[in-house]
């Protein structure tokens, strides 16, 4: 049976390289025996799949993806692309669209995550105002909630673009979705969800800060030329960042278990015993879940799913147990 090799984008200025951000991954990946190769990720993005891959071997074998996210739809390119070449990507096109978009994952965990719902689009264009309406009642139709498309929220323009105080305002809703999908551009993802927000415990004890810039409500995914989380530790210090971990699940294992990469160091260890079989009844390969303790103590909640090749790791953290295991899958 043939050992799965990793894909890595190519560093643009020197192809022929890892892209620095994962040239860790690829020099431990040899280390532990693995074998890698590239892809051009602007060349996937602009919907280039046969010229991307072009430096993956003929005959490839089982393949695991570790970069950049991709656009569902440039994924299934990626993935068309590598069969033609006799390789297999290990994460199906729409197993990587049910990890990587809201949608997809939600009503697996519905009620272990905020409640959420979503109002597809086309195109970067904000709903209707009636379709906002339908939206927010069936959030409930008052309380606070946060904005996001289905991979990604706007956390660092909290009060502009993400964060909305009171659902019964419509109209500052309007302001708050127009703003997020103005600033998403092209890059917006599937459509616009708006998601119930809820208090964890944070860094120092005690409630969320709604004025922080906390993703854990929104969404730890990115699309285009970004990871998952590469913003580094909170502008506003430790203290007031929510207590996340992020746990990577291959085949319904917990292989590794360490903090959220916005703040890579702190101590965190969840409860995984519920949320075990919903990763399990979900059926991904490989995955990660973003977990957070409620403030009040009433247990640890799934404030977002990722597809576990383009769930960004903490600094720091030796990931060596989760790379062995691809390799071994």
């Amino acid at each position: 049976m043939s050992v799965p090799a990793i894909i890595f984008p190519a560093d643009p200025l020197n192809p022929r390289r890892p892209d620095p951000h994962f040239a860790w991954e690829a020099r431990l990946l040899r280390e532990l025996g693995g074998e890698h190769h590239l892809v051009d990720h602007d060349a996937l993005l602009a919907g280039q799949a046969e010229e991307a891959v072009r430096r993956v071997p003929q005959a490839g074998g089982p393949l695991w993806y570790r970069g950049w996210m991709l656009p569902s739809a440039r994924y299934a390119e990626f993935a068309a692309a590598l069969a033609d070449r006799g390789g297999n990507l290990l994460t199906s096109a729409p197993g990587y669209a049910t990890a990587h978009e809201l949608p997809g994952w939600y009503g697996v965990f519905e009620g272990a995550t905020p409640v959420s719902a979503w109002i597809p689009s086309d195109g970067p264009s904000a709903p209707r105002p009636e379709e906002l309406a339908a939206a927010v009642a069936r959030l409930g139709g008052r309380g606070p909630a946060i904005v996001k498309d289905y991979v990604k929220s706007r956390k660092h323009e909290w009060h502009e673009a993400c964060y909305v105080p009171e659902l019964a305002d419509l109209a500052a809703v309007g302001r708050v979705v127009e703003r997020f999908v103005e600033l998403q551009g092209e890059f917006l993802a599937g459509g616009v969800v708006l998601r119930r927000y809820e208090e964890f415990e944070r860094a120092g004890g005690g409630a969320e800060d709604p004025a922080g810039t906390s993703e854990a409500n929104g969404g730890s995914g990115a699309d285009g030329a970004e990871p998952a989380d590469t913003d580094g530790d909170d502008a506003h210090g430790a203290v007031g960042r929510p207590v996340e971990a992020r746990v990577w699940w291959l085949d319904g294992h917990p292989v590794l278990v360490g903090p959220h990469p916005d703040a890579p160091h702190r101590t965190v260890e969840p409860d995984l015993t519920d949320v075990r079989s919903l990763v399990r009844t979900l059926g991904c390969r490989f995955i990660t879940t973003d977990l957070a303790n409620r403030a009040d103590g009433s247990g640890w909640r799934v404030v977002e799913v990722g597809d576990g090749q383009v769930s960004d790791l903490p600094r720091g953290i030796d990931p060596s147990g989760l790379l062995s295991s691809l390799i071994a899958a």
